[in-house]
């Protein structure tokens, strides 16, 4: 697959009235800390059903972290769409170069991050403390693997949703302005009058 420098990218931005789609395949977790101004999210799980949403006409830039799931994204698109090409080096390389990204300050680490180092954590304290303290603890490890297991098989991660839970992932409120915040309050209150 042909592959594109940010150089390149940038410059595409700026240039020839050619309109290109940037299309980030991370995670939506991922592309919330940190994406490519005007990227469009759609993780790599979801490209073959989401073959509409991915121009036929227009060249298409695949992006993610470092260049892996690009690649993977474009072997699946290669076999329907034309002009695909992928990011070399991925977000990290943008932001490398000093280029914008568009943060959501409320995630700082995607979801899949902080799960799998928990799991890691537990793992280690359960074979260091079945090590040095009793044999028993190395079922603490067995049972975060089988919970892993559960969660590859399922896409059902307990942990997972524990972790969105903490409040370090909750989403911030942002404050409205005051105009709104009373039309905000005026419309609720309407609503409810009408609906007694």
């Amino acid at each position: 697959m042909k592959e594109i420098t940010v150089e390149e990218l940038r410059a595409s931005r700026a240039g020839n009235g050619t309109q290109w789609q940037w299309v980030d395949v991370r995670s939506g977790n991922e592309y919330a800390a940190g994406h490519l101004p005007g990227a469009a999210n759609i993780p790599l799980e979801q490209i073959e059903a989401r073959l509409e949403d991915v121009s036929a006409s227009e060249p298409v830039v695949l992006i993610c972290k470092s260049g892996t799931r690009a690649r993977s994204a474009g072997g699946v698109l290669k076999l329907c769409r034309e002009n695909v090409m992928m990011l070399n080096g991925g977000t990290e390389a943008w932001a490398k170069a000093g280029l914008p990204l568009v943060l959501n300050r409320a995630t700082r680490w995607s979801l899949e991050r902080q799960v799998r180092l928990a799991a890691g954590l537990l793992v280690f304290a359960g074979t260091a403390l079945a090590v040095i303290v009793n044999s028993n603890w190395i079922y603490l490890a067995g049972f975060v693997g089988l919970g892993l297991t559960f969660a590859g098989l399922t896409d059902i991660c307990a942990m997972g949703a524990l972790l969105a839970k903490m409040p370090w992932n909750r989403a911030r409120a942002c404050a409205l302005p005051a105009a709104n915040h009373e039309n905000a309050t005026e419309t609720t209150v309407a609503g409810a009058i009408a609906r007694r």
